[in-house]
């Protein structure tokens, strides 16, 4: 990926967090040591294992993937979007619209599908609007949908959206000359520049933000559309009910990568140019219309499937032998979680019996050497665990108690000091578990699994930091946990500084 504002952007959030207190990850590591009162016992008993994360709702996603990726390590993964299409004046307090008319004689001289890119930063969110190798050649097919998503009442991201989107609407091939606009690439940070049709009056160039312009087939467009009957436009259920939207799906050579759209403005639209008579006989009028796609409108769903190849993954996820394997596997957009055990019977038994004061606990996650160009390692893990009901909780750590969170742990700490961030220094990620692991040491909780997935630098503002994500592609491949491993040796550990308690 050649994104160098990107990289900068996220360096210096990186330097910002990082800065701005003692850095998680160099707790417990050379002159930090003496900061700690208490014992070192870092042979805790640690399995890991990966498995297959939940699919997620993908309804009102504060960016959607569309993309196809062949990760060397992973296998295939693609991912497409589902969109309601709206007549022109839509709009949420009414089912009626503006009731627009394309006018006399009309004739489409093109229809563009508009998808606005996901934007760099949106609200307290950092976003990354793509993932992979921006260089390859794309295939964006535009389907038709038969499918009423305003019928739908579930919205997983295993549903295949896409499957009944059989006829073809338009295709756009990036890095291609021969394309009617010229060569297209992705540039999710690059704004666009378009002309405004102006009845009556010269034509203006503008910029607007960064998008992809997608070429719809004019004829289908025109008799789909352009010929419609006119009540369709004056009700946004009817115009639904006979033009059911698109799906929009992507191939790409090599590598490829994952690219995310902006549906929460009305950025995204399909955008019609035409020719009608004019006020004055034997003249024609050149304009254009917006049929907006937004969540707030009609619904958008993301589909995404994962193929994994990797006999080492394959292995662990149909192994139910709590075999422990050098290696595990994270991967975001619902794609692979690790599932951590802790086992604390030969440090209750060096305690002979007494009572313990955790001092620090941390989770050391290393991360392979192995390294890729486009596929590089999430910029943060998060760490939940179950409930007794197998439900997804913050763990006590994570979970500080304020004001607006009466029923969190007062001992829990901030997200910064929680850890979970990537070191890229020391190709790992640091967890702060103090008081999780002293509950589990003295007996007061009950271990119902440990679990790790990938995150964005900073969630989007609307996802709950427990669920699974399809707003962020990236991977991880980390070291397996090793028993009585000697000194410097890379692997998944819990050091645990202690005081034993008479």
């Amino acid at each position: 990926m050649k994104f160098s504002k990107q990289d900068l952007l996220t360096m210096l959030i990186g330097l910002f967090l990082f800065s701005s207190c003692k850095d998680p990850n160099t707790i417990g590591l050379g002159e930090e040591d003496s900061a700690i009162k208490g014992d070192l016992y870092d042979n805790t008993t640690v399995t890991s294992q990966t498995q297959l994360d939940d699919a997620v709702n993908t309804l009102n996603l504060e960016r959607y993937p569309v993309g196809f990726m062949t990760d060397p390590v992973f296998g295939e993964t693609l991912a497409g979007a589902a969109m309601v299409v709206n007549a022109p004046g839509a709009n949420l307090t009414s089912t009626t619209t503006s009731k627009y008319r394309f006018g006399k004689n009309a004739e489409l001289d093109s229809a563009v599908l508009i998808l606005g890119y996901a934007k760099i930063a949106s609200g307290s969110s950092v976003i990354t609007p793509f993932y992979g190798d921006s260089t390859q050649t794309y295939t964006f097919t535009v389907g038709q949908m038969t499918r009423d998503l305003t019928q739908e009442q579930s919205f997983l991201s295993s549903t295949e959206w896409g499957k009944d989107a059989t006829e073809i609407l338009g295709t756009l091939v990036t890095n291609d000359k021969n394309q009617p606009q010229g060569a297209v690439y992705i540039k999710p940070l690059t704004p666009f520049k378009v002309t405004d049709i102006v009845p009556g009056k010269p034509d203006t160039l503008r910029t607007v933000a960064p998008q992809l312009r997608i070429r719809l087939n004019k004829a289908l467009i025109q008799n789909k559309i352009v010929k419609m009957d006119t009540l369709a436009l004056d009700k946004r259920h009817i115009f639904t009910d006979k033009f059911r939207g698109l799906y929009v799906s992507a191939k790409a050579s090599g590598k490829g990568g994952m690219i995310f759209f902006n549906f929460a403005d009305t950025t995204s639209k399909l955008q019609l140019y035409y020719k009608r008579d004019g006020k004055t006989v034997g003249t024609r009028d050149t304009t254009s219309v917006s049929f907006p796609i937004t969540q707030d409108l009609g619904r958008v769903l993301s589909y995404v499937k994962h193929t994994y190849t990797n006999p080492d993954i394959k292995a662990q996820l149909e192994d139910n032998s709590g075999k422990q394997f050098e290696k595990t596997y994270l991967q975001a957009l619902s794609g692979l979680r690790n599932k951590i055990s802790f086992n604390f019977d030969e440090f209750n038994a060096k305690l002979g019996g007494a009572k313990v004061a955790i001092n620090k606990a941390e989770l050391v996650v290393d991360v392979t050497p192995e390294a890729d160009a486009h596929f590089k390692p999430a910029p943060r893990l998060r760490l939940y665990i179950n409930d007794v009901a197998g439900k997804r909780i913050k763990v006590s750590d994570n979970n500080p108690g304020s004001q607006s969170n009466p029923n969190g742990d007062p001992r829990g700490v901030s997200d910064l000091e929680f850890g979970g961030y990537f070191d890229s220094v020391n190709s790992r990620y640091i967890f702060t578990l103090t008081s999780y692991v002293q509950d589990l040491v003295s007996g007061k909780i009950k271990d119902y699994g440990t679990f790790l997935s990938p995150a964005p630098l900073l969630y989007p503002t609307n996802a709950s930091p427990l669920d699974p994500l399809v707003t962020t592609a990236e991977r991880s491949i980390l070291v397996g946990p090793k028993k009585d491993a000697a000194a410097a040796t890379k692997r998944m550990k819990l050091n645990i500084f202690y005081t034993k308690l008479k």
